[in-house]
């Protein structure tokens, strides 16, 4: 990748880190939470409803107003609108409403990346989008097993109000990285105008193709979108899912853990929460290959592969225990996560570039809300 494409992608990789670090800092806090409200636990995540639901609901209308105006200013909102609704939290960590407004302007302002984020992407590094894309996914994997570490670690260490003034400013540093992107924008806007002159011989010839690509693209890319909802499904399924089943059927592994460390007060939950971890870990190398994958074969035969391995390690893990469900469930997570980076360049190679932050908005209104119903 040249210095553009290496600039844009460490922008939209640090924005995809915070989109999720941003979404699981606060179940990691429920208890404390609770406890510092005074109130119970039920009463606690309900405060995050209104975060979560327009985290899903607005990735449309944020990819349509990334179409217009360009990723670049909406990510820059994204950045500011985190960082200062992070801090609100902070500042108001001792006010359950005031609170509950301030994780609203997380949830909103964190649902600008995926649209926006990955729509720069499929634009700007089109010769390696799936690679780009693969990278991009490692990120947001970082991101969800770094939200309940971090989040958990700051709060033994200095309590809530810390961890939300760690996470507001982790956000509004994002803007610094997204000023990296100006200069090396700059640099390459010149070269691309002299190709643009010398490929002006052409123009109404490319337009007439891209009309017909626009055209006949559109039924791929439907049932692209009934595949992506139904792999909303199997993910929220298998995150849901996955460390209720570990606590309950790692016995032995429980037994052997207390036995390496001398200790027998580590809890079966203490286990199925190390354990997904690393399933996080298999899951990024995952979508490392799945990247490459994508530009070594068809990409159809690529994503549709990843999917069918998935459905044998899925049957598999409801009948094992102990380190055959764990090597069932890696494996299992390896294919899951795998097959993003495919998934997503498919879009990127299935719609027009005018709407393509759009259509990345209607994947996720599909994955994380029809997609996310169990």
């Amino acid at each position: 990748m040249n210095t553009q494409e290496r600039a844009i992608l460490s922008t939209t990789g640090y924005g995809h880190f915070l989109s999720h670090f941003n979404m699981l800092v606060f179940p990691a806090l429920a208890l404390p939470l609770s406890q510092h409200f005074g109130i119970d636990l039920a009463a606690t995540l309900d405060l995050g409803f209104w975060m979560y639901l327009l985290f899903g609901i607005t990735a449309l209308p944020w990819g349509m107003l990334a179409d217009k105006f360009g990723p670049r200013p909406l990510l820059a909102l994204f950045y500011l609108g985190g960082g200062c609704s992070g801090l609100a939290a902070a500042t108001f960590s001792d006010n359950p409403s005031a609170f509950q407004l301030a994780l609203v302007g997380i949830g909103f302002f964190s649902g600008i990346y995926h649209p926006a984020g990955l729509g720069w992407i499929a634009t700007s590094i089109p010769r390696r989008t799936a690679s780009a894309m693969a990278i991009n996914g490692i990120f947001g994997s970082l991101g969800l097993a770094m939200g309940p570490l971090l989040a958990g670690l700051i709060n033994w260490l200095f309590g809530v109000q810390a961890v939300y003034l760690c996470l507001g400013l982790m956000n509004i540093a994002g803007i610094f990285f997204l000023l990296l992107t100006n200069r090396a924008t700059a640099d390459a806007q010149t070269s691309r105008q002299q190709t643009d002159e010398q490929q002006n011989s052409t123009p109404s010839l490319r337009e007439r193709e891209g009309e017909k690509e626009k055209f006949t693209a559109w039924k791929g890319f439907l049932v692209l979108l009934t595949c992506m909802m139904l792999g909303g499904v199997i993910y929220r399924g298998a995150t849901v899912t996955l460390p209720a089943l570990f606590e309950r059927n790692l016995p032995v592994v429980v037994m052997a853990v207390n036995n390496l460390f001398q200790d027998s007060t580590i809890s079966g939950n203490v286990v199925a929460t190390m354990t997904i971890g690393i399933l996080y870990l298999v899951g990024m190398y995952g979508q490392y290959i799945g990247g490459r994958f994508g530009e070594r074969f068809d990409l159809r035969h690529s994503y549709l592969g990843f999917h069918l391995i998935t459905i044998p390690f899925a049957f598999l893990i409801g009948t094992a225990t102990d380190m055959p469900l764990i090597l069932l469930a890696a494996l299992h997570s390896f294919f899951l996560l795998g097959m993003q980076p495919l998934e997503n360049t498919l879009v990127a190679k299935l719609t027009p570039a005018w709407m393509r932050s759009s259509a990345y908005g209607m994947k996720f209104i599909l994955t994380f809300g029809v997609g996310a119903y169990q």
